[in-house]
Parts: C-alpha cells; sequence; structure tokens
C-alpha cells in the first residue's frame, strides 16, 4: 500500500542515501516525457524538502529543456537489494549552471567530475513510497567509468563545444539554457 509524506523523513534519507540508481521524470506542456536515468555520486537530501543533484554532460539535455518549459519534477529511487520499496520525490525544480552562484555554492557536496554540466535543486512537496514487490533483485557490480573517462579526456574546452553541438536543443526543439550567456 503506497503513503504519502510531506517531507523526507530520516529513515527514507537513509535508503536514498544507500541508492547506486535514480530515475528522474520531466515534462514540458507539449512534447516528449522524459525519464532518465542517473547514478554515480551525484544526489544530495539537503534538508526535509530540498534535494539537490548534480547533473553531469550526456549525449541529449532533456531535463533542462523540460525546467525552461515547466518546473514539475519526479525523481524515483527503487530497492534492487534488501527490503523491497519504491520512493518518488514529487516537486519543482531549478536548474543552475556554472555560471550561477547556486552552481557554486553546492558544487562542493559532490566530488569533482569532469563534465559537471548544471545542478538542480527540487524543492520536495511530497514523498510517497509503494511496496516494490515487483521491482527485481538485482546486485551492484560497480560504477561504469565510460562517462567519467571520456569527460576527462575531452577536457573544459571539447565539453563546452560538446554542449553547443549536442546539448542547447531537447528532442524536441526546446532550448536548453545552457548555453546563454555564455561565449559560444
Amino acid at each position: 500500500m503506497g503513503k504519502q509524506f510531506s517531507e523526507i523523513s530520516p529513515d527514507q534519507q537513509a535508503f536514498i542515501s544507500q541508492q547506486k540508481l535514480f530515475f528522474v521524470g520531466t515534462a514540458a506542456a507539449e512534447g516528449r516525457v522524459s525519464v532518465s536515468p542517473k547514478g554515480m555520486d551525484t544526489f544530495r537530501v539537503i534538508d526535509k524538502n530540498k534535494v539537490v543533484w548534480l547533473n553531469l554532460t550526456g549525449s541529449g539535455n532533456e531535463t533542462a529543456a523540460h525546467l525552461q518549459k515547466n518546473n514539475r519534477m519526479t525523481i524515483m529511487f527503487c530497492a534492487f537489494e534488501g527490503k523491497p520499496l519504491i520512493l518518488r520525490l514529487y516537486g519543482n525544480a531549478e536548474i543552475f549552471h556554472d555560471r550561477d552562484d547556486t552552481f557554486h555554492q553546492h558544487i562542493g557536496l559532490f566530488p569533482k567530475l569532469a563534465g559537471a554540466r548544471q545542478i538542480i535543486v527540487m524543492e520536495v512537496d511530497l514523498v510517497q513510497t509503494s511496496c516494490g514487490f515487483a521491482v527485481p533483485f538485482m546486485d551492484f557490480k560497480e560504477e561504469r567509468t565510460q562517462l567519467k573517462n571520456w569527460a576527462e579526456k575531452q577536457g573544459d574546452e571539447k565539453i563546452r563545444n560538446y554542449w553547443k553541438d549536442r546539448n542547447t536543443k531537447s528532442i524536441d526543439g526546446f532550448d536548453t539554457g545552457i548555453l546563454n550567456n555564455q561565449q559560444s
């Protein structure tokens, strides 16, 4: 049976901190819905109603584009080990780039990762748990290193060129805001 809460409890925060994978869902009023898996050490609970995650450079930038149009976001965690549980965080999010003070206020919460693209801050207004009985058991083996290795090899200039070439528009043609007020 699902339960709803107005804030993240200490037990829920502990569960979140143990997860190796989370999913982010966003959508504009029109166009496609994006559900994106995220990994690595990129998620932090700031307090009972605020979370922050570090968005790394990837092949698309749908989350950023959607947040430009509609700031609703859902984040989902699933227990793949131990006691079954699905935990969803609902709220409104804002995206920050390295040109923004808020980015620099939060970047120190994370390990230094090449290709750090944005920081997303979400105000959580609903926490929902459900059973997770149908979620399979899966063992965590290790983090993939391809993204980290690729970003380190590129360096800052090539990463910014990649953003310009591949991260300025969503698949629906929405602006992602990644290059606003930056040299192109």
